[in-house]
């Protein structure tokens, strides 16, 4: 596993190229469930690992998987007609594993920040403090992953340049069902003055407008 994850940071061809395409996707998807597992572990800690929040553990080590392995498959249908649309169908296997490779490689990089999230959680016990440090943390593993995502779509890219306005529309349709996604499947930080659940009770509403709020409210808004 652990030869297999630095060959992605290394953006190595053979996490795209080399080997039987399904199981190659195989192995990339459960990289992406071993090191979200992690991370997810982390980030429900918040608040302590013992009684109650024992189970916020739990709920959040399969929630982050299964976040980004949710949101990756729900974004693949449009962009399977995107790139049907603009003639570049036989290239869709190369792509998927291009873009499974970068979501293995954005996890692992994901998982490498979990020893920041244990410190910030062990230096602050402010709950929307929390919230904001983990999404910073995901969007700093999104910057980082971007580097690799252009490094496995080089090759597309050279055989035919249409493939970078599909790469862009990628990271927009990605984006999107991901913060709404999240929303969705919050909490994966366990609010103090609730009690432990899986889901959030008003699961369904706009990711967009509520976290401005949190930001809103947390600067003294």
């Amino acid at each position: 596993m652990l030869l297999y994850a630095e060959n992605v940071l290394r953006a190595e061809p053979w996490a795209v190229q080399e080997g039987h395409p399904a199981k190659k996707l195989a192995q990339l998807a459960l990289m992406v469930a071993a090191f979200g597992i992690t991370y997810g572990a982390v980030m429900g800690s918040f608040g302590g690992v013992l009684g109650e929040r024992f189970w916020q553990v739990v709920f959040s080590a399969v929630k982050v998987p299964f976040l980004l392995l949710g949101t990756f498959a729900l974004s693949l249908p449009s962009f399977f007609v995107a790139n049907t649309l603009f003639g570049l169908r036989s290239d869709f296997s190369q792509s998927l594993r291009a873009l499974l490779a970068t979501q293995a490689g954005l996890t692992i990089i994901l998982a490498s920040f979990a020893p920041f999230t244990v410190v910030w959680y062990a230096s602050s016990s402010n709950y929307q403090g929390a919230i904001l440090f983990n999404t910073l943390m995901f969007g700093c593993a999104s910057l980082a992953a971007q580097w690799l995502l252009r490094r496995f779509y080089e090759p597309l890219i050279e055989r035919n340049p249409r493939h970078r306005a599909l790469l862009r529309a990628w990271l927009v349709i990605y984006a999107f069902v991901g913060i709404q996604m999240a929303w969705v499947l919050r909490p994966f930080i366990g609010n103090p003055a609730a009690p432990t659940q899986f889901f959030r009770q008003d699961a369904w509403g706009n990711a967009y407008v509520r976290l401005a709020h949190i930001l809103w409210t947390f600067l003294g808004g």
